[in-house]
């Protein structure tokens, strides 16, 4: 009797253990069959996460260096401060080169007054050439009124001579009255020759005269020119020295904020291209991060979606930033490539995006079925495998 009833629970132990089998076996199948769907058609997006990302103006930060050695008198730095292009930031002591600049401005007012004087000099050697040539000429023409006077004078004394003499040859003239009247035309002969020499004269003397002032004039022009060579070598030095002081001015190159900078105080001593401040120009912000060139190169491109989560900012406090890819760089620096991603507008951050704040972007690359990227993964592996 035992025997009977152990056998009949035993077979229907039997035979409810093959339908269960059969229940899990359809239920696996089942479960195989919804996953094998799922891996073949459901999309899973992959990402390419950076950890070297920030938050960037779109220009670039302008370094401000020293650029020599020497000793700070005057420093206008301060973290935040809005300057802007030209304002002075930093002055260094140029004592030195301002008394140098001052002594050259002496010497070059000097040389002026000097070129001033003998300009002058040479501007009355011309006025009196010129008067002298006006009177010359009125003494020529004075001259020449006395040759003809002259002139008229001996001829009247030759024709008195010449009737004085037919007379005489006629008995009418007594010697001694012939002798009067010839000493008469000869005399007055000779001052008509030496009236004459004297006009011709006059013209030859006056050439000499504009000869010699010709050479004086010249002269002159010699010395103005080699004072003026002078001063325009010191006007040289001085704009010399004008570039040195204003190089003692370090001055703002662009308008924006002071981001960073040294603790300057008068006294201090900088060096030759030491690093004094930096300036951040007003811009758009936008997210750098640097990528391994392998996840970046031929993966990241414009246009794909992005997530930057700041350091310091817990995403499930303060939210993310969403962004897109603007550009990708083509050359490799160090084994990274930089990529440029603009933020979009509607970035969910709740907090105050600013230059220079640092964190992590995801980058979706590619939206892949999960099957590929078994196969893409089990690929790899076989092909890392030694």
């Amino acid at each position: 009797m035992a025997t009977t009833a152990f056998a009949r629970t035993f077979a229907r132990l039997l035979s409810d253990r093959g339908g269960l089998t059969r229940s899990l076996l359809a239920v696996g199948l089942l479960v195989l069959g919804g996953w094998c769907f799922w891996a073949a058609r459901a999309r899973v997006t992959l990402y390419e996460v950076s950890s070297e990302a920030r938050v960037e103006l779109d220009a670039a930060a302008y370094p401000i260096q020293s650029p020599l050695l020497g000793r700070v008198v005057e420093a206008h730095l301060r973290v935040g401060q809005a300057v802007q292009r030209g304002d002075v930031l930093v002055e260094i002591d140029a004592a030195p080169e301002q008394l140098q600049m001052r002594q050259e401005n002496v010497h070059a007012q000097g040389l002026d007054l000097e070129v001033i004087r003998l300009r002058s000099q040479v501007a009355a050697e011309q006025s009196a050439r010129a008067e002298e040539q006006r009177t010359a000429q009125l003494s020529l023409e004075e001259a020449t009124g006395r040759v003809r006077e002259a002139e008229a004078a001996a001829k009247y004394a030759d024709a008195e001579l010449a009737r004085e003499q037919k007379m005489k040859e006629a008995g009418l003239v007594p010697p001694r009255d012939l002798e009067r009247i010839d000493a008469d035309a000869r005399r007055l002969r000779a001052a008509f020759e030496n009236t004459e020499t004297a006009a011709r004269r006059l013209p030859q003397e006056q050439a000499t005269r504009d000869r010699e002032r010709d050479v004086r004039i010249q002269r002159l022009y010699s010395e103005i020119a080699a004072l003026e060579e002078q001063r325009n070598t010191v006007n040289a030095g001085v704009q010399g020295l004008k570039y040195e002081v204003e190089r003692r001015q370090i001055r703002a190159p662009i308008d924006g904020r002071i981001a960073e900078c040294m603790t300057l105080r008068p006294g201090s001593v900088v060096e030759e291209a030491e690093s004094l401040a930096s300036i951040v120009p007003s811009g758009q912000l936008r997210v750098v991060a640097q990528f391994p060139a392998e996840a970046a190169l031929g993966r990241i491109q414009p246009g794909q979606t992005a997530t930057l989560r700041l350091d310091g900012y817990p995403w499930a406090e303060f939210g993310s930033v969403s962004a897109t890819v603007a550009r990708t760089a083509q050359e490799i620096r160090d084994g990274k490539v930089r990529v440029e991603l603009a933020i979009n507008p509607s970035a969910s951050f709740r907090g105050r995006l600013e230059h220079g704040m640092p964190g992590t972007i995801e980058v979706a690359v590619e939206h892949v079925t999960p099957l590929a990227l078994v196969m893409r993964t089990t690929g790899q592996w076989m092909t890392r495998r030694p």
